[in-house]
């Protein structure tokens, strides 16, 4: 240690006495470390804040959680934080396709797009166009908590809500700059930079955590789309600063910034005759065969999609004593999103093409939505023993605030020929249909403890109450206000074995309140919060000979107050029950396998409606029975060192285009996936990444006989990266 202290004298800094720091950590299974959050190890994290709120390891949650870390996207050459899921349990992601301006989830079942996204805990709640788009090279991890979510976070699906976990600064120097390119083709250039400014006091045992901590990092991508006319220029930009002034405190600030411009690929309103099957009149007399995947029907001089986006937020933590944390963070969003284009409905809106005729319809719609939204969640986390049980207590209040004004506004277009379409036409102006501003404010109290006891035991109790007021002005519909409470929770209970082997059974509510109007009859009310239960139970596994986590489970879950039909036409038909298993497995299987895996299968069924033909039926769109595997391999010797290879496969099974009542339906898929990657030395890399190798021609979905939707074809992404 002598020479330590020579060269800090010569330094000219301030030579510390041994300090020995605690910090947040400090043994047991569930820690103040921050590694709920931190960068994933291969395909494993270590821990997850998601479902709990403290660092806990995936196995210990009473509820089935997924992890996708920045090296597994990578990997699977995601561009999407949608494509991130692909091979996630439970969730059926791109059910539209490729959708370049949305991030689409729906979970055990339900849609999850608009009420179950989050960002580092806190949500991103969103109504019609009103959203927040999220790139995924911002994202450090995208997180899946399958189930109810609302004794937590005061909302959510109640199939499970998504977590985007953003890149935060790290403690040591490096940065990287990649360039990549598809087959559309859409070229990218990106950079992520840290930079660490060490703490001057050094003591014997070296350097004190640094005091502050940089990181930047920013896309920009353009090119051509999937479809024909189909482009765009999108760009983002995040910076985040940490103040570490001990180790036992940390403030983050960060802001972040999108602008998109892009002409869409207008196949998210195709025919399901034409589409998933060939495009004939009730008598077999025309034929009109398949509309080609890559057929765009809106006008490229009209189309136009405009988003400028803003987000900025901090996170505080700090150590009190040895036994209590507070963690405190709020984040301010604005967005502004202005969209036209032209759609196809249907055969002169019917369903098939009539005699003499090959022309479809289109509907000229345009909307101007601006969003503003507030959110901010403050806890106290103490970690204690009482009687011979071990408790991780969390008490906290959040609030968050939504509001959106939003106008819409169509007209009916010029019909295109099938197989010809000539966009180039003059249209009809369109009229508002819409013009309505909507306020939503949430305030919860909420506790949890994580108990541990008996050796092995570990209980999960959750209790909240939560608080909404929502007041809605539409010009045409007139006011509504809507004030109302309700307590949520959640009890868990499973056991660690030495082994590793944890099985678990918990039961959760759920309180998510909407936004939108509800016309019933000429009586104009706002939709009543979604409420719901589920149970599950399950067994994790997390093995000692290898980095893994094994889940599988059951559950079986209501949602009630359920929300379906198109917009501005919705109804909340009643309760829809869920009732499925599911397995999911991430394993760092040696130094050189990787494996991820996943499989769900459920029974969705319509329990109550007002319409008498959905009674007993299934929702439309989503299948039931989703399946998929990767697996990577990685030469670390011989002649092929730095060479790795992966494949995948995916299943899509079969789903229902109509559910008044079930009639017609969508086949099932299977798409293969491949991924070369060449490491040169420690700074330079490539890959190539292949998606629906055999170019699979399929529908992802359909929400009515005339909105199916194409799955997206093959795809070749070729990347190349240098990192110092």
């Amino acid at each position: 240690m002598q020479t330590d202290r020579v060269a800090a004298q010569e330094a000219g800094v301030t030579q510390l006495e041994d300090i020995e720091v605690q910090g947040r950590g400090g043994g047991g299974a569930i820690a103040f470390d921050g590694s709920g959050v931190k960068p994933v190890d291969g395909y494993v994290p270590a821990a997850t804040t998601t479902g709990v709120k403290t660092d806990t390891p995936v196995v210990l949650i009473p509820q089935s959680v997924g992890v996708v870390g920045r090296q597994q996207m990578d990997d699977l050459g995601a561009q999407k934080a949608d494509e991130a899921t692909r091979y996630s349990a439970g969730v059926f992601s791109q059910p539209f396709g490729d959708d370049a301006d949305t991030n689409w989830f729906y979970i055990r079942g339900f849609d999850a797009t608009q009420t179950g996204v989050y960002r580092d805990g806190m949500q991103l709640y969103s109504f019609a166009f009103g959203n927040f788009y999220q790139d995924s090279w911002l994202l450090e991890r995208v997180e899946v908590l399958r189930g109810a979510s609302a004794s937590l976070y005061g909302g959510g699906n109640i199939g499970g809500i998504i977590n985007y976990v953003s890149k935060r600064p790290q403690d040591y120097d490096w940065g990287t700059i990649e360039f990549g390119v598809d087959s559309y083709p859409t070229a990218y250039g990106a950079f992520d930079v840290n930079k660490v400014i060490p703490n001057e006091l050094i003591s014997k045992s070296g350097p004190l955590p640094p005091v502050w901590k940089y990181r930047f990092a920013g896309k920009l991508e353009g090119g051509d789309g999937y479809a024909k006319h189909e482009d765009g220029l999108r760009g983002v930009i995040q910076g985040a600063a940490t103040y570490q002034p001990d180790a036992g405190t940390d403030l983050t600030v960060y802001a972040n910034y999108t602008h998109a411009d892009q002409n869409h690929g207008s196949g998210d309103f195709l025919p399901y005759y034409g589409t998933v099957k060939r495009a004939t009149s009730e008598d077999g007399t025309i034929d009109l065969g398949r509309i080609g995947r890559k057929t765009n029907f809106s006008d490229p001089d009209i189309d136009d999609h405009d988003r400028r986006q803003f987000m900025l937020g901090y996170e505080l933590n700090h150590d009190i004593n040895a036994i209590w944390t507070v963690n405190a963070k709020a984040r301010f969003a604005y967005s502004h999103l202005e969209e036209s284009l032209l759609y196809p409905f249907g055969y002169a809106f019917a369903a098939r093409p009539s005699a003499g005729s090959t022309q479809l319809a289109r509907i000229n719609f345009a909307h101007d939505t601006e969003t503003f939204s507030f959110t901010t969640d403050n806890n106290l986390v103490g970690k204690f023993s009482t009687g011979g049980i071990d408790h991780t207590l969390l008490l906290g209040v959040d609030y968050k605030m939504y509001y959106i004004d939003e106008t819409q506004a169509s007209s009916t277009g010029t019909s295109v020929d099938i197989h010809d379409p000539d966009l180039h036409q003059p249209q009809p102006a369109v009229v508002d249909y819409l013009d309505e501003t909507s306020k939503l404010h949430q305030a919860g109290v909420f506790i949890q403890d994580q108990a541990r006891f008996g050796g092995g035991w570990i209980a999960t109790l959750n209790g909240r109450y939560d608080r909404m007021w929502l007041d809605g002005d539409s010009t045409f519909l007139g006011k509504v206000k809507r004030n109302e409470g309700r307590f949520s929770g959640r009890a868990g209970l499973g056991y660690e074995f030495e082994n590793g082997l944890v099985p678990y059974v918990s039961i959760a509510s759920t309180f998510n309140p909407l936004i939108g109007f509800n016309n019933t009859g000429g009586v104009i009310e706002s939709f009543k919060p979604e409420t719901g239960l589920q149970y599950e139970a399950g067994v994790k596994w997390a093995p000692h000979a290898f980095p893994a986590i094994f889940t599988a489970s059951v559950f079986d879950l209501k949602k009630k107050n359920y929300l379906a039909g198109p917009f501005n036409a919705q109804t909340q038909i009643g309760e829809v029950r869920s009732r499925g298993v599911e397995f999911d497995a991430q394993a760092n299987l040696t130094e050189n396998w990787k494996l991820i895996g996943a499989f769900t299968a459920y029974d969705l069924k319509i329990l109550k409606s007002g319409d008498p033909l959905e009674v007993g039926e299934q929702p439309y769109l989503v299948p039931e029975i989703i399946g998929s595997a990767f697996l990577d391999y990685s030469f670390t010797t011989g002649q092929l060192k730095g060479l790795s290879l992966g494949g995948g496969v995916r299943y899509i099974g079969k789903s229902e285009a109509t559910q008044n009542p079930n009639t017609v339906k969508v086949p099932d898929a299977t798409l293969f996936d491949a991924a070369v990657r060449y490491k040169f030395n420690d700074n330079w890399k490539a890959s190539l990444n292949v998606t629906n190798l055999a170019d699979k021609r399929f529908v992802s979905g359909c929400q009515g006989i005339n909105v199916c939707s194409y799955g997206e074809g093959r795809r070749f992404l070729a990347k190349a990266s240098y990192t110092w």
